[in-house]
């Protein structure tokens, strides 16, 4: 069982793939300066990776008068959906971050009725913050193994429902003006998936 932070997923399930897989086609899809989409193809498999993320892939609804987090000046995307499809494994990840002027027990309350339709929610605090939350991938052969808190310790309150290998995650923390949160759903499937 292994834990990575939501960048570490991104970043090595796409490298490995690379590595690893041979006879490839790939199409980057450019909008301006920066490339949005990219798209590889192989004989065994696919990757595809974008920075425009839809939230109806997240299967949550997105709390009333809340606006997309805008990307910061060193270059941290806020929002990324990557899916690595092969007959072997598989990997979903779909994650957007949020900013509200409403305090954090708001969004919250708001998020934990939301989660309920997928199950027992659970409730985690921690130091990480925004994008960098981390989730359970589990690699063992028991892919319906519950998710549990880390560290429980910290200022972010992370919402959690669902398996390892199918989970929704709701991260809240307090910010000058109200709370930043971001809205995750992370889908695995296959013995050896990170």
């Amino acid at each position: 069982m292994k834990s990575r932070s939501l960048q570490c997923v991104e970043i090595a399930a796409v490298a490995g793939m690379i590595v690893l897989l041979a006879g490839c086609t790939m199409n980057v899809k450019d909008h301006g300066e920066e490339s949005k989409r990219v798209d590889i193809e192989t004989p065994v498999g696919g990757i595809h990776v974008s920075k425009e993320a839809d939230v109806r892939d997240v299967g949550i609804a997105v709390y009333p008068g809340a606006r997309v987090k805008e990307k910061e000046a060193k270059g941290e995307e806020k929002s990324a959906n990557v899916n690595i499809s092969s007959d072997f494994f598989g990997l979903k990840v779909v994650a957007i971050e949020y900013e509200s002027d409403d305090s954090p027990d708001k969004i919250l309350s708001f998020y934990r009725d939301q989660l309920k339709k997928y199950g027992n929610v659970l409730e985690c605090h921690t130091s990480k913050h925004g994008g960098h939350v981390s989730a359970e991938v589990n690699s063992d052969k028991d892919d319906d193994s519950k998710l549990k808190c880390e560290d429980n310790s910290g200022d972010t309150v992370e919402l959690k429902v669902g398996a390892q290998n199918n989970q929704h995650l709701v991260s809240v923390t307090p910010d000058k003006k109200g709370a930043s949160f971001a809205l995750v759903y992370i889908r695995t499937r296959g013995k050896d998936t990170i």
